[in-house]
């Protein structure tokens, strides 16, 4: 009973959720909806005792994805109007793809034919006694222990290439170096100067050739 509330309650939140990413005219607020219906998700695959894949759902996408769409969103200056004028020029586009998506969904939904009795009854592959993520995390770092360690290494030379790729050095700007700090010592860190009687420490700007003549 406590199982099929929940279930209902993550469903509904997350269809609401899900529709108020689309509806609403804030990208600020569509992506707390969108949040919104990632943890109702991660709720539903606890219920499926997949408790691995909403780690994952609440962890990359919560905690990374979503976050970044929420911080890119909030640092572009977007322009409401435009998108709001947009929306109204490819308003009957929409609503034709809308209703042919709603019309196959209500054809599958009816269709009878999907009531299939099963041939034999499927068995889990998950042994008992272990999670689903013990179980996972064994056969990840034993049997294809290699494949993992490659997928990872891809990945660590995509993003070198890239940061390196999209990382430009801008002319006549002052960057910090580490090592010429740490060798600083009395010889490069003072200087004694000799100022005369009435005179200043600021040598004089040097004067334009054009000027001079």
């Amino acid at each position: 009973m406590a199982s099929a509330l929940f279930f209902y309650l993550f469903s509904v939140l997350a269809v609401a959720a899900g529709a108020s990413v689309i509806l609403t005219r804030n990208p600020v607020h569509a992506v707390l909806f969108l949040i919104l219906a990632f943890f109702n998700a991660a709720g539903l695959f606890v219920l499926l005792n997949a408790e691995f894949l909403a780690m994952l759902l609440v962890i990359v996408y919560v905690g990374a994805v979503a976050v970044l769409f929420l911080f890119v969103v909030m640092m572009l200056d977007v322009d409401f109007a435009e998108l709001k004028a947009g929306f109204i020029k490819n308003a009957k586009i929409g609503a034709l793809i809308g209703g042919l998506v709603l019309l196959e969904l209500l054809a599958l939904v009816g269709y009878k034919g999907l009531a299939v009795s099963p041939v034999m009854s499927p068995t889990s592959p998950v042994p008992a006694g272990i999670t689903n993520t013990r179980a996972l995390g064994e056969i990840l770092y034993t049997k294809y222990v290699y494949y993992f360690e490659g997928a990872g290494l891809i990945l660590l030379v995509a993003m070198i290439g890239a940061i390196v790729l999209t990382l430009k050095h801008r002319q006549n700007v002052k960057r910090q170096s580490i090592s010429a700090q740490v060798a600083r010592g009395p010889a490069t860190g003072l200087e004694v100067v000799k100022v005369p009687s009435g005179g200043s420490v600021i040598p004089p700007p040097a004067k334009h050739p054009e000027a001079a003549e």
